[in-house]
């Protein structure tokens, strides 16, 4: 990308009094502004991730030793699924949501999102998601424990929490449509003038993609768990084997929109990386062009491959064969992105701070995460560690040290933005490597694990597996506390401690956003910027 340079940025305007910022409780629950909104979005996802990451503590305590220690098999499985839905719908998606809304406008010279109103709903039904999620383990039976697939026949067995899950993927699959909508028609219709598509930052770009697929997926989430309720109670037997459904068709559906979703939680994050390794290396993002057409082509080939989460089905062999082969065209637009990363970096005046630390973190770990992703694509291999804990490992690396790196790098980076005032570097790098070295004591040995057959899901297992199990554990409560590090961070800045920000902290960003001062004021913007 050329280095975007504007003429006449008013930071805000003279008519501010007009519509000054509301105070109180009425700028929260009534809010419009994009930024106001992307806050909200950021505090709830991580409020999120803690509830999440308590119940991946359970699981781990439990694992702790062979046999069982505290908790019945139903209540571990119910943990088991509501981490997998609260972390995907609850944590990940709407931190992504979050930096969108914080982000774009100032980007792409916009005075906020084009559907303001829209924009303050689809955050507001989040909360309603969340708590029929959280409510689900108080019902009779407690929380649905068909893992976070919601697989036909359990899903059909299950109890009243069954039920408030569907509601809840329901509300929280509207909210994603809605603000997928508004990105798209902000990008599309509000760019400052000058600023083409292909000047855009990769992270308009990447959201953009990331939008469509939304759109296209959600409904068929949608559809699948609505199919489920019909099942459970008005006498349909679309995956009811007994009554001459298919469980199978289930799968079919379910991941259908399963795996544009992992890339629907993946290409925020490369956007982000895409932001700051530039800025960090004081060089421009070597390929720009070819960043946007690996982005597009992930997303297009991400709809082509979903049945490779089915091998195990009992697949023809012809079947089995595309879906391999499709599987590992997707690691070639993902090998491009790495390597223009890793060529940007190249002869760059490299600096280390702790942005630039999680985006070569999310570089490195994600690249382990995506040569697992390759060897589960070879039907046979995957055949083989289908449903053990090989699977467990490859996810997290690409969701744990995919998504949340990243989006732990884009918070440090844009941190003195949002907030006018820069964090502790020392505490930032210590967030990184505590990080960085607990994520991987924890997921590392789960490969291992895998290859010697321990499957995942299960309260108990063989002693010949505990010594992985109890390092795993020790990694998690570690990785856990951590995070505590990232809160205290952050509260510190938002208190207006530390050093008062410059408009442009890091002499390498380039971007819109770097023209307004720091904090960001409540209106920016005003007069549109002319792009040159």
């Amino acid at each position: 990308m050329s280095s975007v340079t504007a003429d006449h940025v008013p930071a805000s305007h003279g008519h501010d009094d007009h519509h000054d910022m509301p105070r109180g409780w009425r700028r929260w629950l009534f809010a419009t502004n994009h930024k106001d909104i992307g806050t909200m979005y950021l505090i709830f996802s991580f409020m999120m991730l803690l509830e999440g990451g308590v119940l991946a503590l359970l699981l781990r305590t439990e694992l702790f030793a062979p046999g069982l220690q505290f908790f019945q098999p139903e209540l571990f499985n119910q943990f088991t699924t509501m981490h997998g839905l609260i972390m995907i719908f609850g944590a990940i998606m709407p931190a992504f949501v979050g930096f969108a809304n914080w982000m774009i406008p100032l980007q792409i010279g916009a005075s906020d999102m084009a559907f303001a109103r829209m924009n303050n709903f689809s955050f507001w039904l989040l909360p309603v998601g969340a708590t029929l999620f959280t409510a689900s383990f108080f019902v009779p039976g407690g929380a649905t424990a068909s893992g976070w697939t919601m697989y036909a026949p359990l899903s059909l067995q299950m109890g009243p929490g069954m039920d408030f899950a569907i509601f809840a993927v329901h509300i929280l699959g509207a909210s994603s449509i809605m603000g997928a909508i508004n990105i798209i028609v902000t990008i599309l219709g509000m760019r400052a003038p000058g600023m083409t598509l292909m000047k855009m930052p990769l992270f308009c770009w990447t959201w953009l993609i990331t939008a469509y697929l939304l759109i296209a997926v959600m409904p068929v989430l949608a559809a699948a768990v609505t199919m489920l309720l019909t099942d459970r109670h008005f006498g349909t037997a679309f995956f009811n084997a007994a009554a001459g459904g298919d469980p199978v068709l289930y799968q079919h559906v379910f991941w259908f929109f399963g795996h544009p979703e992992v890339y629907i939680m993946i290409l925020p994050a490369f956007g982000i990386v895409s932001a700051i390794v530039p800025a960090f290396s004081r060089k421009p993002l070597f390929g720009y062009a070819s960043m946007v057409y690996a982005t597009a082509a992930i997303a297009i080939l991400s709809f082509l491959v979903w049945a490779h989460h089915m091998f195990a089905t009992g697949m023809p062999v012809t079947g089995q064969l595309y879906f391999m082969y499709a599987t590992m065209l997707i690691s070639i637009p993902t090998g491009v992105k790495i390597f223009n990363w890793v060529a940007t970096m190249w002869r760059g005046s490299l600096t280390f701070e702790t942005p630039m630390l999680f985006a070569i973190g999310f570089i490195f770990v994600f690249t382990i995460g995506g040569f697992t992703g390759l060897i589960v694509a070879v039907a046979p291999i995957d055949i083989a560690v289908h449903d053990t804990y090989y699977v467990v490992a490859h996810f997290h690396y690409v969701l744990v040290a995919g998504s949340l790196f990243a989006l732990f790098g884009g918070a440090y980076y844009w941190l003195p933005k949002w907030t006018g005032r820069m964090y502790d570097e020392r505490l930032g790098k210590l967030h990184f490597w505590s990080t960085m070295i607990s994520f991987n004591i924890t997921f590392f040995p789960m490969h291992f694990l895998g290859l010697a057959g321990m499957p995942r899901r299960y309260v108990d297992y063989a002693a010949q597996f505990t010594d992985f199990h109890q390092i795993a554990t020790i990694g998690a409560f570690w990785f856990g506390l951590s995070q505590i590090i990232f809160m205290y961070v952050v509260l510190k800045a938002y208190a207006g401690k530390g050093e008062p920000a410059a408009a442009k902290p890091w002499e390498g960003a380039e971007g819109l956003e770097w023209t307004v001062p720091s904090p960001a004021p409540f209106h920016t913007f005003v007069t549109p910027p002319v792009v040159k």
